[in-house]
């Protein structure tokens, strides 16, 4: 059995939920190929997997992270940006007519699909955002329209032209954490199935919360906030520079780890004052999640995810014009498992005071700890390995992940 998969290169979401779908494939005796770009090309590489590849694009950045769409409306602009995707669709095509694969998993990458379907291959689509969602400022607001209506109406078809309904990893309703990014025609529910976060490690898989605090040299007794920084190296580096200045200086009444969502890089440790340690990757990062009593982190659906999975109340910095964080914090928010800080407002004062807010009130706790009682049982990783199973002809009962 020969899987393709053709990932979304921008950060390492996409990237780190294919990857355990990989490993349980590859543990299977599927041989494995990945097709991404950017962040996601050396990630994957280091994860022990073959990589081509493929043309790249992505949205502008500010110096301090924000999103800049006038300048994405310029570089690489609508013609070069119709041009790069093309390219990718035919470097699709060679990548998968070498490969010769069995399915085809594509993560965000419509790309991927459509060469898939030129093929005549079977397909997979995973996405967590149905469109790309344009913020209705008065100088965006025409694109928006236009981004709506016409972006809608094709990107909506490539995502649900696959073999399978299309996987979107998240909790079904009403515990949707992207609810605010999928957007679509009622007729296109019947191909949508929520199947769950995908994720490595679940938490019943791993020692308690005291085990894991006394196994990882943590204090028992004091409260620990994770801060996991995930996304593409533009949009994260203001926001950690900020956070280490804030962080150097908070009470030694609680301890802190800090990641910096930097794979590529030795794992380093830097300490400061005993109480907050800052490293450039933690593999073990599902340790310290659940030995945590707070994380604060961007709002990426991901991070989200595992922190609900987990049971873990949320700060969350969502990077400034970026629409689909700002719709995954809000969503939380409502939930009332999670507080939302904008950027521009994070200081020693305002997240010190949200840091206590949370950990003395213990609604946020109980509420997040009630959701994840009940999603518990559902489990992307599973769900999406027994699909391809499927559209592979291999679902017998000795193949099914169970």
């Amino acid at each position: 059995m020969r899987i393709y998969f053709g990932v979304c290169g921008i950060g390492f979401g996409h990237a780190g939920r294919c990857i355990p779908i990989a490993n349980k494939l590859r543990d299977m005796g599927a041989e494995i190929l990945f097709s991404t770009y950017e962040d996601a090309v050396e990630y994957v590489r280091g994860e022990g997997y073959q990589v081509v590849e493929s043309p790249s694009m992505r949205a502008m950045t500010k110096t301090d992270g924000t999103i800049d769409f006038r300048q994405t409306l310029v570089k690489p602009g609508p013609f070069l940006a119709a041009f790069i995707f093309m390219r990718q669709v035919e470097s699709e095509i060679k990548f998968m007519r070498a490969f010769k694969p069995d399915v085809v998993i594509s993560d965000s990458r419509a790309s991927t699909m459509l060469a898939a379907k030129a093929l005549n291959i079977p397909s997979l689509c995973i996405v967590n955002q149905f469109q790309i969602i344009i913020p209705r400022k008065k100088r965006l607001l025409r694109l928006a329209k236009i981004v709506d209506t016409g972006e809608l109406a094709i990107i909506g078809k490539i995502w649900i032209s696959g073999a399978f309904p299309l996987m979107i990893p998240d909790f079904p309703p009403p515990y949707t954490i992207s609810s605010g990014n999928l957007k679509m025609p009622m007729a296109y529910y019947k191909h949508v199935n929520f199947v769950g976060p995908i994720l490595p490690v679940y938490p019943n898989e791993l020692p308690s919360k005291e085990d894991l605090r006394e196994s990882l040299g943590l204090d028992v007794d004091k409260p620990l906030i994770f801060v996991p920084i995930s996304g593409p190296l533009r949009e994260r580096t203001y926001i950690i520079e900020v956070l280490k200045r804030i962080f150097m200086n908070f009470p030694s009444d609680y301890q802190i780890i800090m990641s910096t969502g930097s794979p590529g890089n030795p794992i380093e440790v830097a300490k400061y004052k005993r109480h907050f340690t800052v490293y450039n990757w933690i593999p073990s990062r599902f340790e310290y999640l659940k030995a945590s009593d707070l994380v604060i982190s961007r709002a990426g659906h991901g991070t989200l995810a595992q922190s609900i999975y987990y049971g873990k109340p949320m700060i969350l910095i969502p990077t400034p014009s970026h629409t689909e964080q700002a719709n995954n914090a809000r969503r939380v928010k409502e939930m009332g498992i999670a507080e939302v800080i904008e950027q521009s407002d994070v200081s020693m004062e305002t997240l010190l005071k949200m840091v206590k807010r949370i950990l003395s009130d213990n609604s946020y706790r109980i509420k997040v700890e009630e959701i994840q009682r009940k999603v518990m049982e559902v489990n992307g990783l599973k769900a999406i390995v027994n699909a391809v199973l499927s559209i592979a002809g291999r679902i017998h009962s000795a193949d099914k992940f169970t």
